[in-house]
């Protein structure tokens, strides 16, 4: 079973997506902060993470260059998901080593098959 990370501080939406994913075949864990995601991500290796950039502690950019920088978490896909979608942040998450950039709110069967494509 393929292990999905997310890192999102809404619960509401964390949780109905963490569902659906669960129902997909998908083992999930959910944090809601970059301290407690990073830690997650070294705990768990995770075959996938789904991130937001606004987060409490730490955030998203914060994140994700640091997974980008450590040996243990570095080939890990990260897949963004966010409102802050413009071309500067597209283009900064790319260079930090995101594969894709989904703006919120996205289209759930577009998320399942971004999810799937990665998971190949």
């Amino acid at each position: 079973m393929k292990k999905i990370l997310m890192i999102e501080d809404s619960k509401k939406t964390s949780f109905i997506l963490k569902e659906v994913l669960e129902q997909s075949g998908y083992q999930v864990f959910l944090e809601h902060d970059g301290v407690s995601g990073l830690a997650a991500a070294r705990r768990e290796k995770p075959d996938l993470i789904l991130l937001d950039l606004l987060l409490p502690k730490v955030s998203g950019f914060e994140v994700c260059k640091t997974l980008k920088q450590d040996n243990s978490t570095r080939h890990i896909p990260v897949i963004i998901l966010s409102t802050m979608y413009n071309d500067e942040n597209i283009e900064k998450m790319k260079m930090l080593g995101a594969v894709n950039f989904m703006k919120k709110p996205y289209r759930l069967e577009e998320l399942l098959e971004e999810i799937k494509k990665r998971l190949k």
